[in-house]
């Protein structure tokens, strides 16, 4: 196995591991052709298998491929991309925002909801846009919208 200087490729059982909580967290049953990394921080990245086909240990690499998620208390929570990558193979735990939710929540404020969904991490959609993931606390979404995707003005 080659380890970067950041970044660790996981082996087939550690994969399975992060297939398994897609699949457990978002009812993803769908298969990822790719290779997953983490780094010290539980940030996982995703790398198309063809990486196998160039000599890493001749470059000089500090980060590689995409920031997919981040492990966390034995769940995962999926940057933007990941949420897109995943998304519309999910099964559950996907909420739709209405136009207003979706203006608070890009723009990087948590969002109250009146409804009764089980506490944890939710795809969230608009139309057919996935948007990110978001923790449901019982009472509001944490956004984890990062400040420098924020958006200051939604053009509609």
């Amino acid at each position: 196995m080659y380890k970067m200087q950041n970044l660790k490729i996981l082996n087939g059982r550690e994969a399975k591991k992060i297939l398994h909580l897609l699949e457990e967290q978002f009812g993803f049953t769908g298969k990822l052709e790719y290779i997953f990394l983490i780094n010290a921080k539980e940030k996982v990245y995703v790398v198309s298998k063809d990486i196998g086909n160039i000599e890493l240990d001749k470059l000089r690499i500090d980060t590689i491929g995409l920031y997919f998620g981040t492990l966390h208390d034995n769940e995962i929570r999926l940057t933007i991309e990941g949420s897109q990558l995943i998304g519309p193979y999910a099964k559950k735990n996907i909420l739709e925002l209405n136009q207003g939710q979706v203006r608070q929540y890009v723009k990087g404020y948590d969002v109250a909801l009146e409804t009764q969904l089980a506490p944890g991490y939710y795809l969230i959609k608009s139309g057919e846009d996935f948007l990110g993931t978001a923790k449901y606390t019982g009472e509001k979404l944490l956004t984890f919208v990062s400040k420098a995707r924020r958006l200051r003005v939604l053009n509609e």
